[in-house]
C-alpha cells in the first residue's frame, strides 16, 4: 500500500477528535524531543512554529461561527491559544521553558482522549 492510500484511508476513517488528538500528539512529541535534546532560543522554531499554527487553528475554528462546541469551552480554547502565542515568544527569548508548552498539550490529549474513550 502506498503512503497516499493509507493517508486516503485513514482520513476517511478518522474523527475530527481523532484528527486533534494525532496532530498534538505529534506536535508534542516533537517538542519533547527538542526539550531532552537540550535546545533552546531559535532552535526550538521549527516545533515551536508548529504548535503555534495549530494553536492559531484552533483559535480561529472557535471563533467561527457555526461552531458546534460550547461558547464557554470555545472562550476556554481560544484563552489557552492567546496565552500559548505569548508565552511562546518567551520561550524563543529564552525567558521561559518549552516544558510549560508541553504541558498544556498534554492536558488537552487527556481531555480528547477522554472523550474519545466515551464517545
Amino acid at each position: 500500500m502506498t503512503v497516499t492510500a493509507y493517508q486516503t484511508a485513514r482520513s476517511r476513517a478518522e474523527t475530527p477528535r481523532s484528527a486533534e488528538f494525532r496532530l498534538i500528539s505529534e506536535i508534542t512529541g516533537e517538542m519533547m524531543d527538542a526539550e531532552t535534546a537540550g535546545m533552546k532560543g531559535a532552535m526550538l522554531m521549527p516545533s515551536l512554529h508548529r504548535n503555534r499554527q495549530m494553536w492559531s487553528a484552533f483559535t480561529t475554528d472557535c471563533g467561527a461561527t457555526g461552531n458546534g462546541l460550547p461558547k464557554e469551552l470555545r472562550a476556554q480554547i481560544i484563552s489557552i491559544g492567546l496565552w500559548v502565542e505569548r508565552f511562546t515568544s518567551d520561550v524563543v527569548a529564552g525567558r521561559e521553558p518549552i516544558g510549560e508548552l508541553i504541558a498544556i498539550n498534554r492536558t488537552i490529549m487527556e481531555g480528547l482522549r477522554g472523550q474519545r474513550l466515551a464517545a
